[in-house]
């Protein structure tokens, strides 16, 4: 069976050509290659070596030159009929090769089954054809239906190639039927767990009725579930919204207000302060705030007035909010999209005593820590602090429907007038309805009670059996239902992690990278202590299985 690999290496590595020529030599007749740059156009047949322009009886010796240039070198097209790869690997390991070409071979070399097509990849290919690797086992059917968003959609995400139809509770079924449990429950939107009835129900029976009326009238529904928040969460005004960042960014807009017209801040010299590691969505405001450079780079002029802190520095923020024109400071509880991070005990609560001191409001963003997941309804419910806004979404629906708030004080939210501020759904009737249900669920059920109890469990049986694991995980954290792996990137290309949660999907539990070498695991609160037991141990498994792998490959290059 043909195997293809790629070998990639940054200009910046200089590796000699002559090097990469004799890998080539060393494999004999086993391969075909070619060798691309924008140096000498130089090609490698079979069983040999040629160089375009000569043709003399013997083969021409290379010139061992550096790559010096600002392109990509790319040896490419690989096509062993006969040689295993670990024959290849072993290739490597002589003494004669060049130690760069090794370290940079280990790090990208990749073999993929079924490749005949012996065309060089280019740079924009390249995803493509590793994606193509992980979909091979795929049957026809969800190939069919990711080829369809490839072609049609915008590639804004990366995606495990696993295809679902279906969901129910903890669990969810792709195309084909195979099961898994899911231990993203779609970034913290599904705490109830996927399609609970209760939630389907009042969706059911309110889209029979009434879905939208926008806010030129009133609907019977809204008083209601602004009633509801208000009472659950103990503040005194309500602004419905629709997505995380609407309401986020909804809440530094009313920030800003408050700093004018009660902190008497100059006009437009207004300024809120966010913690470094941040995440609250990707429009240009919340991106203006971002420290991520894959959200940010291409996408400026960013807005003026936003600060930036450390994340569980008391004195950062000290010094930035005694600033006279800071008028908020907004934080999640644990940073989530950063990958789980907890700050010390008592962080928001010195946060608020700062805040309060220096005349500054504070905002939490309680999107995806909210609503159950840490084990209280509010993750700042640990520290015992109220905040002066709170930013609710992803499960306020149980992942049905999109429904975020804002919720504060009179003294903030009654400074925005007719006319101010908007949302032609926010507010809506069926959003309304389903939300007050998503309520009911996390209260009658007893969520926060298990999130708290399931989240124990989850971290002690991630910690068991370390003897297998340790040389690949590092680190186990988290809150309630709210936890991170922190993955060893052994193979040094920051694949490690993705590799785990492929081989988790292999064995039915569905979870996601984030940042290369964190794994989020935050699956519906409804989970029981028994899915729990099995989502450890397929965890485990695949921390073993992807640690054994890499080691098995290391010792073949060595010997």
């Amino acid at each position: 069976m043909p195997i293809m690999l790629w070998w990639i290496c940054s200009a910046t590595t200089h590796i000699s050509k002559k090097s990469a020529f004799q890998v080539i030599k060393d494999l004999g007749s086993h391969a075909y290659c070619t060798l691309e740059d924008t140096g000498p156009d130089i090609a490698l047949r079979k069983n040999g070596l040629h160089q375009k322009g000569k043709s003399k009886g013997k083969d021409p010796e290379p010139q061992a030159h550096q790559i010096c240039n600002p392109s990509i070198c790319i040896i490419s097209s690989f096509a062993f009929q006969d040689l295993p790869l670990m024959a290849f690997l072993k290739t490597l390991s002589q003494p004669k090769l060049h130690a760069s070409i090794k370290s940079w071979a280990l790090g990208y070399a990749r073999a993929l089954p079924n490749l005949r097509t012996m065309t060089p990849p280019t740079l924009s290919t390249m995803s493509k054809r590793f994606q193509h690797s992980e979909t091979a086992h795929l049957s026809a059917l969800s190939q069919e239906k990711i080829d369809l968003e490839s072609k049609y959609g915008v590639r804004n995400y990366h995606p495990l190639p696993v295809v679902l139809s279906r969901g129910l509770g903890t669990r969810v079924w792709d195309v084909e039927g195979r099961e898994y449990l899911d231990f993203l429950a779609a970034y913290s939107a599904v705490n109830q767990g996927h399609c609970h009835p209760h939630i389907l129900a009042a969706l059911a029976s309110q889209a029979a009725k009434l879905t939208l009326t926008s806010r030129a009238f009133y609907n019977d529904q809204l008083g209601h579930f602004e009633e509801r928040l208000c009472n659950t969460f103990g503040f005194d005004r309500c602004l419905p919204m629709n997505s995380g960042v609407e309401a986020c960014e909804s809440a530094v807009k009313f920030a800003r207000r408050w700093g004018y017209e009660v902190k008497r801040i100059a006009d437009g010299r207004a300024r809120v302060v966010f913690a470094r590691g941040n995440f609250w969505g990707r429009s240009v405001a919340a991106i203006s705030s971002s420290t991520d450079p894959v959200c940010r780079n291409g996408f400026g002029p960013f807005v003026p007035g936003f600060d930036l802190v450390d994340y569980d520095n008391l004195e950062e923020l000290e010094k930035a909010t005694s600033h006279p024109d800071v008028c908020a400071f907004m934080v999640e509880p644990i940073q989530g999209e950063a990958g789980i991070i907890v700050p010390q005990e008592g962080y928001l609560a010195k946060a608020k005593e700062i805040c309060e001191k220096n005349r500054v409001l504070l905002i939490v963003d309680e999107v995806q820590t909210g609503l159950g997941r840490t084990g209280r309804l509010l993750c700042s419910g640990h520290d015992n602090v109220k905040p002066d806004m709170v930013v609710l979404g992803k499960a306020l629906s149980g992942g049905v429907f999109p429904v975020s708030a804002v919720l504060g004080s009179d003294e903030v939210m009654t400074l925005i007038g007719p006319g101010e501020h908007g949302s032609t759904y926010g507010g809506n009737p069926l959003a309304c309805a389903v939300a007050m249900a998503a309520l009911d669920v996390i209260e009658n059920e007893g969520l926060c009670e298990n999130a708290e109890k399931m989240g124990h469990a989850l971290r002690d049986g991630l910690f068991q059996n370390r003897r297998t694991t340790r040389k690949i995980l590092s680190d186990v954290r988290g809150k309630g239902l709210m936890n991170a792996l922190q993955i060893k990137d052994v193979y040094g290309d920051g694949s490690t992690a993705w590799q785990v949660c492929l081989e988790m999907a292999k064995n039915g539990v569905l979870a996601k990278p984030t940042h290369g070498d964190i794994i989020r695991l935050a699956p519906p609160l409804v989970i029981t202590k028994e899915e729990v037991k099995q989502a450890c141990v397929v965890i485990r498994e695949a921390l073993r299985v992807v640690s054994s792998n890499h080691e098995h490959q290391q010792q073949a290059v060595t010997e």
